[in-house]
């Protein structure tokens, strides 16, 4: 009997991945990735010219990705269906050899990955690799740490309702919001509103090769990179008392 092994590669940067995901990377016979049909797949490319000659892999292309509304029915049968095909392929090939799936940042942080991780609960041995978040990799892009002291650091998804964003964005000291792109020139709206805009950095592909850090309010509202998330440092509260 193998396992499946999801590897987490961190924030973008092949250097930032732990000793364990290296060599579990450069070690392995099977892998498979997620994509989007026609392109290699962010996870890939992070190992490019790290896999064994030989290799066999498995590239997982989403059905669907931005064509139709994520919320809609179609969107999550499709979906739906997709990791219902790939957790039966990957629970099948599992019988024989090892095979390791790369995710990009840590697989329990809104890793792709979970998805299949709920269909192969107790049907196969799975492990699974920690890796540093990508948010991490952002703010310290940055040069600032996100939260001193007593501050409460918000993660928000850029999918949300505008209300409810600018509500949270009120509410916490440091902001991590992820899944901007298309979602980015609502997010700029509620931090306007919450009167946190002037503080907002935009981090682009982050550890990445073309990373660009820049104040969000100084960017134009229709530049919404899809490998993007917008931070809101804290200003370390209670602080000066810890001190």
């Amino acid at each position: 009997m193998g396992r499946i092994i999801c590897c987490g590669l961190g924030p973008g940067d092949p250097d930032l991945m732990s000793v364990r995901a290296d060599r579990t990377v450069r070690g392995a016979s099977h892998v498979a990735y997620f994509r989007k049909k026609g392109r290699p797949g962010q996870a890939r490319r992070i190992v490019d010219g790290m896999l064994a000659a030989g290799v066999t892999e498995y590239p997982m292309e989403y059905p669907v990705t931005t064509e139709i509304a994520f919320d809609s029915p179609e969107y999550v049968q499709l979906l739906a269906g997709f990791y219902d095909e790939w957790a039966e392929r990957l629970a099948r090939l599992s019988r024989a050899v090892d095979v390791v799936v790369l995710c990009e940042g840590d697989p329990y942080f809104y890793g792709s990955f979970m998805h299949l991780h709920t269909r192969l609960q107790g049907r196969v041995e799975i492990e699974v690799i920690a890796g540093i978040p990508g948010m991490v990799g952002c703010w310290n892009g940055v040069g600032r740490p996100i939260a001193l002291g007593d501050d409460v650091t918000t993660v928000l998804m850029g999918t949300l309702p505008e209300a409810e964003l600018e509500r949270r964005m009120r509410d916490s000291d440091a902001l991590v919001v992820m899944k901007t792109g298309r979602n980015l020139a609502k997010v700029r709206r509620a931090l306007s509103s919450a009167g946190r805009l002037a503080d907002a950095w935009l981090v682009e592909r982050g550890t990445m090769p073309g990373e660009r850090v820049v104040r969000l309010a100084e960017i134009d509202a229709a530049d919404c990179p899809y490998f993007a998330i917008v931070l809101v440092h804290g200003k370390g509260r209670h602080l000066d008392a810890a001190e």
